[in-house]
């Protein structure tokens, strides 16, 4: 059963963040992540044109700065080359395709167990456990696409669509769109969706 004094739950910004600061530390932890890669909603479900909603300076993950030629509001491909280079300079190494399933603390040994199911393809459906002194959640408050149940959705001809898998208003082009939602991502697809109407005018 692997062991470690922190277990880290999530590769996204904050479980890098965390990561990085341990191993500044040199303290000995495990980072779990269900995707095949870090910071999975950024490089898998996030449109082209994203960016920063907010000022660099408050968005940079500790011990690491920006580089200077960045732009105050960071797009997607820096963002994502800034968390590659935090990781390669951290040496950062994720395991990937750990589903947890439960995570409990054990008074006796005064350890937390953590239940993942393995989703590689070498180890698909596998159980395993990790014991560690500290847990630490990090999955953050996007982890899952919800898509309700809306009756008459089912008989829709027309294509229907997660934020998630949208990448850009090009494919959108002389068609009408209805966004359900009022969250971030539906303002930004609405502005996006605006911006390129005007640019096609």
């Amino acid at each position: 059963m692997p062991e470690a004094v922190v277990i880290v739950v999530g590769a996204g910004p904050s479980g890098l963040a965390m990561a990085g600061c341990l191993s500044r530390l040199e303290i000995p932890y495990l980072l779990l992540e269900r995707e095949d890669c870090y910071a999975p909603l950024w490089k898998k479900y996030s449109y082209d044109r994203l960016h920063l909603h907010l000022q660099k300076q408050v968005c940079e993950l500790p011990h690491m700065s920006f580089p200077s030629s960045y732009p105050t509001y960071v797009p997607k491909k820096q963002f994502i080359q800034y968390l590659d280079d935090y990781v390669a300079h951290f040496k950062i190494s994720p395991m990937y395709h750990r589903n947890v399933e439960s995570a409990s603390y054990d008074q006796g040994c005064e350890r937390w167990v953590v239940k993942t199911i393995n989703n590689d393809e070498f180890c698909r459906g596998e159980e395993e456990e990790f014991l560690g002194r500290f847990l630490v959640v990090a999955t953050g408050e996007t982890t899952d696409p919800y898509v309700p149940e809306i009756e008459g959705l089912s008989s829709f001809n027309g294509e229907v669509l997660h934020s998630t898998r949208f990448k850009s208003g090009a494919e959108f082009k002389n068609k009408n769109v209805l966004v359900v939602g009022s969250g971030n991502s539906a303002w930004k697809l609405l502005w996006i969706w605006q911006t390129m109407v005007q640019r096609l005018q």
